[in-house]
């Protein structure tokens, strides 16, 4: 099983790409809490040449709550993490964690129910963000 998912996109930015994988969260609930620019981090710390790479710290407060309810350990996975990335090649990468295998380390029942339909909303999420070049 993999653990992410992603969409490939060929004729958008890097830019254009966190843009709509912003709007594409919002559609599902989701806000970005945090961004960090891996490049710039990377660049700074330890002087390393990177290639473009955010990673959006994305949360949809509704789940969260449920969730912590459920397992009050959880916040160690959260925000849910979407990468944007910029390949070689010039083709920038949108990929999400999947909830349901993040979620495979936790033994407790009533998460499973909730994970799948987090899934749900990240899958609609990628796929958006892949519609969008269609």
């Amino acid at each position: 099983m993999s653990y992410y998912f992603s969409a490939r996109l060929k004729n958008t930015s890097w830019d254009k790409a966190i843009e709509l994988a912003t709007e594409e969260l919002k559609k599902e609930g989701f806000g970005v809490l945090t961004q960090i620019n891996v490049k710039e981090t990377l660049k700074v710390k330890i002087d390393a040449d990177f290639r473009p790479y955010i990673i959006l710290g994305a949360c949809n407060p509704h789940f969260a709550h449920k969730a912590l309810l459920a397992e009050d350990k959880l916040g160690v996975f959260l925000p849910c993490n979407v990468v944007v990335e910029q390949h070689e090649d010039g083709t920038v990468e949108v990929s999400s964690v999947d909830p349901h295998a993040m979620m495979a380390s936790v033994t407790n029942p009533a998460l499973e129910e909730l994970a799948g339909e987090v899934r749900e909303k990240v899958q609609r999420v990628i796929n958006g963000v892949a519609a969008s070049e269609q």
